[in-house]
């Protein structure tokens, strides 16, 4: 097979600027929830108490299609900070520890570009992207040079560090990133604390304090338990414990935007509020289901305020975040390559959408997961459209695996025990079903949102599933997917094939 060389397709490569009303100055704030879902009254959770994402809904457009790139942290917020899918910015599995992933020393993130066109940037919490020289910032405090339960978890010290940056060089536009560690699982790094750190600065004895937090807890017969998630009682108690982390990140966003408010910068700057990817249960973090990438999308514009309040349906990508805020900015994305190739934005800026301008293309979304913990290789792409979900599945003959911190949680050893004992699991898959997936999955949303029933032989679907595997393979060619001829084939794009790069069969039915 010839692989196409990574030159022309369908993904425009410019930023669209707008022409919008003039404000003094243009900001940007991004928030970053860890591993949140919908747990917010914004989309329909009436038990999880978020007045302060209630509030910022109220002054935001609320996007009900909207998606991560992969669904693991650290590749995830290399995408959110560059712009390119994890495969091709270098990110391909988590960034600490023994994990130890990286992006290519030659990406051009977004913090880097707008640096060179005068803007202050500053990150406090969670970053967990490396290495420093692609992403640098002018403001740092994060994990790297503090506990991350403090800056990430301690809501009194994020607003204290939010008001910090804000004091400084007020004459210079600024984007500031906020990473907050709630609502992700800690009970594998600090278990001592509950499952989800619920108990951490809670007032009671060894927990510590934190005088910004009024703890709210929930009964767990109370819960809305997602349709992928067994109806169990470990499940409910581990999401009680979860909604209560939610409530925390929820009164951390209302101190944020209190000392935006105060420090002057409310009524300039632009505001999205998202989530890194799924949340911490069985088919969600980790997982190409929509359990796994959909994710709550807030954008809050000052320039576009007739579309506060108004729910937009477009399918949206955290691809296109970084279009987005270059949009804003008026600054153009550089031309450069990495490892050769021309590099391609493919996320397009959601500015147009808020003035009630359509995208020109179709409405599609692609997912790109290799790695999590540096042990659980299980590469998969997706391309998703507003009503059919196509997965590649690249390892399937070996188990989709668990990571640390899932494993360890009730939730899972509940589903595990229930299964060794051969008792009903309350769960809509099995283990087996779970760990053992098919190379092409394909899935008609329109007649199975919870993508239960795999259609890949059904020849009902035989032209829409090779159309979408040609658009699929159009897009690993543009964004200079090494796995493009994976699980039969080998690249060869080097050499004699360097100007035209084919991909070679390995023989390995032999």
């Amino acid at each position: 097979m010839k692989v196409k060389t990574f030159r022309n397709g369908f993904v425009s490569t410019f930023i669209l600027f707008l022409t919008v009303d003039s404000i003094s100055s243009k900001n940007v704030l991004i928030i970053i929830a860890d591993d949140a879902g919908f747990e917010t009254s914004v989309y329909n959770n009436t038990v999880c108490k978020t007045p302060n994402l209630n509030k910022l809904a109220e002054r935001s457009s609320i996007f009900t299609n909207a998606f991560t790139s992969v669904s693991s942290c650290s590749p995830s917020r290399s995408v959110i900070l560059s712009g390119l899918p994890q495969h091709q910015n270098g990110m391909y599995g988590l960034h600490q520890d023994v994990h130890h992933f990286m992006s290519f020393d030659g990406v051009e993130s977004l913090p880097k570009i707008i640096h060179k066109a005068g803007i202050r940037t500053g990150i406090i919490g969670k970053k967990h992207v490396g290495p420093e020289t692609v992403y640098p910032f002018d403001f740092e405090e994060t994990e790297e040079n503090n506990s991350i339960l403090q800056v990430g978890r301690n809501i009194t010290n994020i607003k204290l560090l939010v008001r910090k940056f804000l004091s400084q060089d007020k004459s210079s536009p600024f984007l500031l990133y906020i990473g907050f560690h709630d609502p992700h699982r800690c009970g594998h790094t600090h278990p001592q604390y509950g499952q989800f750190c619920e108990k951490f600065g809670d007032g009671s004895p060894g927990m510590g304090f934190m005088p910004d937090w009024t703890p709210l807890t929930y009964n767990p017969d109370d819960v809305i338990v997602p349709y992928f998630v067994q109806d169990t009682p470990a499940a409910r108690r581990d999401i009680a414990a979860q909604y209560t982390t939610i409530s925390r990140l929820d009164q951390g966003i209302g101190l944020v935007l209190r000392e935006l408010e105060i420090a002057g910068y409310l009524d300039d700057t632009l505001i999205i509020y998202t989530s890194d990817n799924g949340i911490p249960f069985p088919n969600g973090r980790t997982n190409l289901y929509d359990s796994g990438i959909t994710e709550p999308f807030l954008l809050s514009s000052p320039l576009h305020r007739s579309t506060w309040g108004m729910e937009i349906q477009k399918l949206v990508s955290h691809v296109d975040i970084v279009p987005t805020v270059l949009d804003w900015f008026k600054i153009q994305y550089p031309q450069y390559e990495l490892l050769h190739n021309p590099v391609i934005l493919t996320g397009r800026s959601l500015l147009p959408l808020l003035c009630n301008k359509d995208r020109e293309s179709e409405e599609v979304i692609f997912t790109s997961h290799n790695l999590h913990e540096v042990t659980m290789y299980y590469p998969m792409r997706s391309i998703r459209t507003k009503h059919f979900k196509l997965l590649h599945n690249l390892n399937y003959l070996m188990p989709f695996q668990i990571d640390q911190d899932f494993f360890i949680s009730n939730t899972f050893q509940d589903l595990l025990n229930r299964t060794r004992e051969g008792i009903s699991t309350h769960w809509y898959k099995n283990l087996k079903q779970y760990y053992y997936r098919s190379q092409w999955e394909f899935f008609d949303l329109s007649t199975d949102p919870q993508e239960r029933i795999n259609q890949i032989k059904n020849d009902k679907y035989t032209e829409i599933i090779k159309y979408l595997k040609e658009q699929l393979h159009q897009w690993q060619n543009i964004t200079s997917d090494a796995w493009i001829c994976q699980p039969q084939g080998i690249l060869e794009n080097k050499g004699y094939y360097k100007n035209s790069p084919h991909c070679f069969s390995a023989g390995y039915g032999v």
